[in-house]
C-alpha cells in the first residue's frame, strides 16, 4: 500500500469518527451564510475541514435533500429537506399546534405580534408568531430566535414560574450574559420574579428596546412549571394603562387554556430541565 493511500485511508476514518461533529459544522456555517449561500472553499476553511472531506460531506447532505447545490455558482445553501426536519424539532409539546389558534385569536383580536416562547435550558427560543400591521423589534426577532431567559418579558414570565432552585441556577449562569447587553442586575430579576408570580404576567424591562415594550404570561405543565409563554411585542404607548391590563387577561386566559390541553405525560416536559443540567457549569 503506498503512502498517500495510508493517508486517505487515516483521514477516512479520522472524518467517520468525528463525522456528526464536521457534518453539524458545515449545516452552521451555511446557516450563517445566508440566503446567498457558500462555496466550498469557504466551508472548508470556515469549518477547518480538507477541501476533499468537506465536498464528501456536502454530496452526503445533498443527497439527503439537507443541503441544495447551485450548479451554475456552485454555491451550497440549507435544503428545504433541514427545513422540514427543523419544523417538527420546533413543535415541542405539540405546543405549536395547541397555541396557534391562540395566537392568530390575539392577533386578530388586538393587532398586535405575538410570540409563542418555549424554554430551552438557560434560554427561550421562538416557535412561532403571527405579525401584526406595526414593525416590531424583539429580543427574539423572527422564529428561531432566542433569548436568555430573563432578558424580555416572555423570557422572564418563563424564569418566575420555575422551582426556586432552577431560577438560581438559570440567574448564576445568566446574569453575566445578561450584563453583556444590558444595564440590569440581580436585584432587578429578583423583584421582576417576585412581582411577575403576583401579578401573573410580567411587563418590565419595558425600553430596553427603544419604543418597544412587551407583555408575557406562563404557559405551565401539571405541576405549575413554565415550560413555555405567550407575549405581546407592541409599542411602549400602546402597552399603557388599562390596555395593557386588558391585554394581560386576554393572554393569561389563552395560556390557560394551552395548559389544560398539554399532555402531563409527555416526555419532552422534561427536556428543556435537562438541557440545563448537561451545560451547568
Amino acid at each position: 500500500m503506498s503512502s498517500t493511500d495510508m493517508v486517505d485511508r487515516a483521514e477516512t476514518k479520522s472524518s467517520d469518527r468525528s463525522g456528526p461533529t464536521r457534518i453539524a459544522g458545515l449545516l452552521r456555517h451555511l446557516g450563517e451564510a445566508g440566503p446567498g449561500g457558500a462555496r466550498l472553499s469557504a466551508l472548508a476553511e470556515a469549518t477547518g475541514l480538507p477541501a476533499p472531506t468537506a465536498l464528501r460531506l456536502l454530496r452526503a447532505l445533498v443527497a439527503e435533500d439537507l443541503v441544495d447545490l447551485d450548479s451554475t455558482t456552485k454555491t451550497y445553501r440549507l435544503g428545504l429537506g433541514l427545513f422540514r426536519l427543523a419544523a417538527k424539532a420546533g413543535n415541542p409539546l405539540g405546543l405549536r399546534d395547541l397555541a396557534r389558534p391562540a395566537l392568530l385569536r390575539l392577533t386578530g383580536a388586538l393587532g398586535e405580534t405575538v410570540f409563542l416562547l418555549v424554554r430551552s435550558g438557560y434560554d427561550a427560543v421562538c416557535i412561532d408568531r403571527t405579525a401584526g400591521p406595526l414593525p416590531i423589534r424583539s429580543f427574539t426577532g423572527d422564529i428561531g430566535g432566542r433569548v436568555m431567559l430573563g432578558l424580555g418579558q416572555g423570557a422572564m414570565a418563563i424564569l418566575a414560574y420555575l422551582p426556586a432552585d432552577e431560577q438560581e441556577a438559570v440567574i448564576r449562569y445568566n446574569l453575566p450574559r445578561i450584563r453583556d447587553v444590558t444595564s440590569l442586575d440581580e436585584a432587578f430579576l429578583h423583584t421582576e420574579i417576585a412581582r411577575t408570580r403576583q401579578i401573573g404576567y410580567c411587563a418590565a424591562a419595558s425600553g430596553l428596546i427603544p419604543g418597544m415594550a412587551g407583555l408575557g404570561v406562563p404557559i405551565l405543565d401539571a405541576d405549575g412549571r413554565a415550560v413555555a409563554a405567550l407575549s405581546v411585542g407592541s409599542t411602549v404607548d400602546r402597552l399603557a394603562g388599562e390596555r395593557r391590563n386588558a391585554i394581560a387577561s386576554m393572554l393569561r386566559r389563552e395560556a390557560a387554556g394551552i395548559t389544560a390541553r398539554l399532555n402531563p405525560f409527555d416526555e419532552t416536559l422534561r427536556r428543556a430541565g435537562a438541557a440545563m443540567e448537561r451545560s451547568d457549569p
